[in-house]
């Protein structure tokens, strides 16, 4: 019987800094979990820790600087060409800072991805990232956090829902402690909805958004 030839997806990392999540899908493609290739790694940084990940796996990396550019179509344009060349099929968003120009998004509807380290739309938006979110959990005093997986539009952390998962903050809980439980979360559940967009598992019904055979 002839072996079914599987396409693999062609994927753009956008990242600002050390990406552990990027280093968690690429050890999940080297596994022949996820159907993909990493085609490019994007970021908005001239010396992220991600570019030496990218450099060890043979990947073309781009520093591509927004004050380059005279104004923001101009910088839209020139992140989709580089999207275009690379003939990329999911944008992943994974630590990148900066808010994606909205021709950009528009271009990638429903093929373009973020990962956050908060139950949304509780410690969303401008200024929530990194370490700054797990700060204002402990804060506010909830008992859950979580990680929420979502597509990306034109605003932060406000687009639609794949999947989320809990956290229990703990009594104990130091901000150490929160974010590498959190993120132990991330380098599972990102790789898994990942592998389900690769596999046209992700599917959009009466407003909602599930993923075939995947269960929390």
């Amino acid at each position: 019987m002839r072996k079914k030839t599987v396409i693999l997806k062609r994927l753009a990392i956008f990242a600002s800094g050390r990406g552990s999540n990027f280093s968690s899908i690429l050890e999940h493609i080297r596994s022949g979990y996820i159907p993909a290739k990493v085609v490019c790694v994007i970021s908005d940084n001239p010396q992220p820790q991600v570019f030496s990940i990218a450099s060890s796996a043979g990947i073309p990396a781009h520093w591509i600087n927004r004050k380059q550019f005279s104004d923001g179509s101009e910088y839209a344009d020139f992140l989709l060409s580089v999207l275009t060349r690379y003939e990329t099929d999911l944008v992943v968003l994974s630590g990148f800072l900066k808010l994606v120009p909205a021709p950009v998004v528009n271009r990638y509807k429903n093929a373009m991805i973020n990962i956050h380290p908060a139950l949304l739309p509780n410690f969303g938006g401008p200024g929530y990232f990194g370490m700054k979110v797990h700060e204002s959990v402990l804060a506010s005093g909830v008992k859950t956090t979580g990680v929420t997986i979502h597509f990306v539009d034109e605003h932060y952390d406000t687009g639609s829902i794949i999947w989320q998962e809990k956290v229990d903050v703990r009594s104990d809980d130091t901000l150490e402690s929160l974010a590498q439980r959190v993120l132990a979360v991330e380098h599972r559940v990102y790789p898994m909805v990942i592998k389900a967009f690769c596999e046209g598992r992700i599917k959009h019904l009466n407003g909602r958004i599930e993923i075939e055979n995947e269960r929390i």
